[in-house]
């Protein structure tokens, strides 16, 4: 037995491989049986930016293009600047 186990001393990264990989094909095997088999992949999901590009045209779709605002009616909205100094026609 000493001159076994010095020829496996001897060997050991020769022998610990193909051990380690027949225990972990048996361990594998056995959990897929115990298992059962895997679930199908589920559909690769849309990212978060062709979500919102999907809806925004989704809303663009119900909406009547040829309807915008007219520019007159835009700069009544806009923002007016402080002291209106960049707008002397208004003031």
């Amino acid at each position: 037995w000493s001159v076994l186990w010095a020829a496996v001393r001897s060997k050991a990264p020769y022998v610990t491989f193909p051990v380690a990989f027949v225990v972990g094909l048996v361990g594998s095997q056995l959990e897929r049986f115990l298992r059962g088999d895997p679930p199908p992949t589920a559909q690769e999901e849309k990212s978060i930016s062709e979500q919102r590009e999907d809806r925004k045209l989704q809303e663009i779709a119900g909406e009547d293009l040829t309807k915008v605002v007219s520019l007159k009616d835009k700069l009544e909205f806009a923002p007016r600047a402080v002291l209106n100094r960049n707008r002397p026609e208004k003031s």
